[in-house]
Order: structure tokens, then sequence, then C-alpha cells
């Protein structure tokens, strides 16, 4: 091997957010023992694929993201006593 983990660590952290997440799910699914990672791979594909179909059919909850942010900043104010 080329480099330590040591050393590739400063350029992966200068990666941005989406890349590091591609970069940490593909490193634990290497660790994965022998076709489980490719198990865990399919059975998330398959839970994703379920929970669209739910939002598309309309049967999943939906909430508009602002409204969320602000109930949850709000939620905060209160626990901080602000």
């Amino acid at each position: 091997m080329a480099s330590s983990a040591d050393e590739l660590l400063p350029d992966a952290l200068q990666l941005p957010p989406e890349e590091r997440a591609r970069l940490a799910h593909k490193l634990l699914l290497s660790l994965e023992e022998g076709d489980a990672g490719a198990d865990v791979e399919a059975e998330w594909t398959t839970e994703l694929e379920r929970r669209a179909q739910d939002v598309v059919s309309g049967e999943a909850k939906t909430y508009d993201a602002r409204q969320v942010i602000e109930e949850v900043r709000a939620q905060l104010r209160v626990r901080r006593g602000g």
C-alpha cells in the first residue's frame, strides 16, 4: 500500500460532505465478510424502493423541510431556555 490511513485522512477530510459520506460507505462495505456487504446493499435498495413507492403512492406522510427545521429550532430554543 502506497499510503497509510493517517496519510490519506487529511485529503479525505477535504472532500465535500457528500463525497466523504460515499467514501465512508464504501469503506464500511469493504469490511463486511464475504457477500454480506452485497446482501446489505440489496436490502437497502429494497427498502429505499419501498419508501420511494410509499411517497409516490401517498402512503407516506411528508413534511415541508423549512417548517420542520423551524419547529426543531423552536424546540431547541425552549430547551436552551431562550
